[in-house]
């Protein structure tokens, strides 16, 4: 009896042991601590490269804008933007004004202003012929003095007084002339003057003048693309060549004092493009205002960048295209470099998560310098070895991770 209670009561404690065990490996399954899903990455030895990353725009180097030279009435251009013109091909065509309309009044006006004219010009041509008519007779008179003079028929004052004579009709005859020639002006005055009022006899302009291009290349804007008058100065259309472009790139004038003439430009057009090789020629001394998209005013500085030859096949490049500017200020070979998304501030060190047999262990490191995509490392890794990318607040040190990758 009594080992029968006693097996009974020891069925009791085994039974209890065992969900003991069971409750506590279910304890230990739901709250044990599982590992991270986390990316890495590599530590590795590359080129370090401090950058300013910017936009800018494609302009010709050279670009040369046709103007009227003085007021004219512009013909219907016949280019178009994008044609390609050749030195001293005509790009533009000017004829003179029309003139401006004139009422029956003033044309009434100007038709007796021209016959007036006609009328003193007559009077001036009737004055020279008494003019010239008086010079032949004292002419005359004064070879008949001189043959008497010789004889002594008449005294020597008497031939005196006859070439003197000759000489004022010949001063009177030069006066004659002079109004004559400001009669004839007067009368060419009135009948231009009449003429603004009457169309040509010819339907044919009078006067074009034709504006020819100064160098090849391509018609990049045109400011009148139809038939207008224009006055002196005014630009009529622009010409560069495309084929032969710079960059201009605008920077905040607190980091232009780090980019240096000379120094490596990457230009991307987007799209899939292939970058464009180029280096800084001149920074611009003067800065000017612009607005951000959040609304901020920012001192900018143009940094003119040259383009390296690129083929016309591979890149068909304009005016005014858009690119995204890499201006390298600082370049380091054989530098340690770590992914900047790896590091974590630390106070006023740095430190990150390096992942050794599953688990994440913390390590302060010490950087030189960083930019947006990588950190040169001055102590605190090795080549190789694997750090944590992004680690959050859940990341602590001895924490269990698995790849993401596995």
């Amino acid at each position: 009896m009594n080992d029968k209670n006693t097996w009974k009561k020891y069925q009791r404690w085994l039974i209890g042991a065992l969900l003991l065990a069971a409750a506590a490996a279910l304890i230990y399954a739901v709250y044990r601590p599982r590992p991270l899903i986390v990316e890495v990455a590599t530590v590795s030895t590359g080129t370090f490269e401090q950058t300013i990353v910017e936009d800018g725009r494609l302009r010709p180097k050279h670009r040369y804008v046709i103007t009227a030279p003085t007021q004219a009435a512009l013909l219907r251009p016949t280019l178009k933007v994008g044609d390609p013109v050749r030195a001293g091909d005509v790009v533009a065509l000017l004829e003179p004004v029309a003139p401006q309309m004139i009422d029956a009044r003033t044309r009434s006006v100007l038709q007796q202003r021209v016959g007036s004219a006609e009328a003193a010009r007559r009077a001036a041509a009737a004055q020279v012929q008494r003019a010239q008519t008086a010079l032949a007779q004292a002419a005359l008179e004064a070879e008949r003095s001189a043959r008497l003079a010789q004889d002594n028929f008449i005294s020597a004052s008497a031939r005196d007084q006859a070439v003197l004579a000759r000489q004022a009709a010949q001063q009177a005859l030069t006066a004659a002339q002079a109004e004559q020639g400001m009669a004839d002006f007067s009368l060419a005055e009135a009948r231009a003057a009449l003429a603004r009022a009457e169309p040509a006899a010819t339907g044919q302009a009078t006067g074009r003048w034709e504006l020819k291009s100064p160098v090849d290349g391509q018609v990049l804007k045109l400011h009148q693309d139809s038939a207008v008058t224009v006055s002196a100065g005014q630009p009529l259309l622009e010409i560069g060549n495309t084929a032969a472009l710079e960059a201009v790139i605008d920077v905040l004038s607190g980091e232009v004092r780090q980019i240096q003439p000379g120094a490596p430009v990457q230009l991307s057009l987007g799209s899939g493009a292939a970058p464009i090789a180029g280096q800084v020629t001149r920074i611009e001394p003067v800065a000017f205002t612009k607005v951000s998209a959040l609304g901020i005013e920012e001192q900018r500085v143009y940094v003119i960048v040259s383009l390296e030859p690129v083929a016309t096949d591979v890149q068909r490049l304009g005016d005014g295209f858009r690119v995204d500017a890499r201006i390298t200020v600082f370049e380091q070979a054989s530098a340690l470099l770590v992914p900047t998304a790896a590091l974590v501030r630390d106070g006023e060190q740095w430190r990150v998560f390096v992942v050794e047999a599953g688990r994440a262990r913390a390590r302060t490191v010490q950087i030189n310098d960083r930019n947006a995509d990588v950190a040169w490392l001055k102590e605190g890794l090795r080549e190789g070895e694997t750090v944590l990318l992004y680690p959050g607040s859940m990341v602590t040190d001895g924490q269990p991770v698995r790849l993401r990758n596995g």
